[in-house]
């Protein structure tokens, strides 16, 4: 069973839940203390071709798969032959196997890698290890790895931390700084920062700059900024929008403040598995609404070809401020400067 995001997770000083936190503590220590010792008894392996981690110091909703399929592009753009790798979370299919839009569904290889495959070469593998070295026996000059902070298996040139910097009030994207379960982070702060090579924050399009006090967070690492961009306004007229990611309430905020006339919105679990009922349940409110419906590229992947007609995908993508900047980083990282 897929489980939805606890909001409580990304509020500081959270009176209401307090007691929750306390009692799941001592899961918290283990679940650090079993990553730590993972990561520091790993001998990472050279694949052949230089890695490129996208990660994050959190339990999804950062931005990831936006900021791995713009790096993608622009070291493409510059003549290199990147290719993506993902575990392949959701997917039956273990790998290594080179994803396929025309053959595969997220049911196969899960929906990053999906979305990944749309705009460049994209593979999944479980065992990172073969599946990087199944890639550069194909001819991949660079690796970009979705998800990987945490994944000691390949030497890395490269390791990116994304942030969600949509901070608002109380909202931080670190949560009070627990480790899961009482808390969002995968690790400690400062030992998934030791790690890092630079961090990518991810603002909303409609936000003009990072909150200051986030700035202050990354100790001395180089910081870059990136926009989540809308690639079409939203469909217009009314609508009823619906998500299954890991921070839902981002979906809605957004189609609002790009002008989407929203009239209901039904958050879903991160990667949720839409049934035949989830699917009439909002056909049937859109009808009495007189809406349509809209959802992210990420959920529309996960439909069933069936619905995909009845359902507009609203995609977005992540544009870096000062891209000339951000791609020398990463070219001087891989050696191609």
């Amino acid at each position: 069973m897929k489980l939805s995001t606890p909001r409580w997770w990304y509020v500081r000083g959270s009176s209401h839940a307090r007691v929750t936190r306390i009692l799941l503590k001592p899961a918290s220590w283990l679940w650090a203390a079993v990553t730590a010792r993972r990561i520091a008894r790993a001998v990472p392996v050279d694949p052949g071709a230089p890695v490129i981690s996208i990660g994050n110091l959190t339990v999804g909703g950062s931005g990831k798969t936006p900021v791995a399929r713009e790096a993608l592009r622009l070291l493409r753009a510059a003549g290199i032959d990147a290719q993506a790798l993902s575990r392949g979370y959701g997917g039956a299919l273990e790998g290594p196997i080179r994803v396929d839009p025309a053959v595969h569904d997220a049911a196969a290889v899960g929906d990053e890698p999906l979305m990944l495959a749309l705009g460049s070469p994209a593979w999944i593998a479980r065992d990172r290890l073969a599946g990087a070295r199944a890639m550069v026996e194909a001819g991949a000059q660079a690796l970009v790895l979705d998800d990987a902070h945490q994944n000691p298996t390949l030497r890395k040139a490269l390791s990116l931390i994304v942030v969600d910097g949509e901070t608002r009030g109380d909202e931080w994207p670190f949560g009070d700084g627990s480790v899961f379960p009482s808390g969002p982070m995968r690790e400690p702060l400062k030992a998934g920062l030791a790690r890092a090579d630079a961090v990518v924050i991810l603002l909303p399009g409609d936000v003009t700059e990072a909150d200051p006090e986030l700035l202050t967070t990354f100790e001395g690492l180089p910081v870059f900024v990136a926009r989540l961009i809308a690639d079409t306004p939203p469909p217009p007229g009314p609508q009823v929008g619906f998500a299954g990611i890991a921070k839902p309430w981002k979906v809605e905020r957004s189609l609002i403040a790009a002008g989407c006339d929203l009239v209901d919105f039904a958050p879903f679990p991160d990667h949720a598995d839409y049934r035949e009922q989830d699917l009439a349940f909002l056909a049937d409110r859109a009808s009495l609404l007189n809406a349509g419906l809209v959802t992210t590229e990420k959920d529309w992947v996960r439909l069933p070809p069936a619905w995909r007609d009845r359902v507009v995908s609203w995609p977005v993508a992540a544009k870096f401020d000062d891209e000339a900047e951000f791609r020398a980083f990463v070219l001087n990282a891989i050696g191609h400067a």
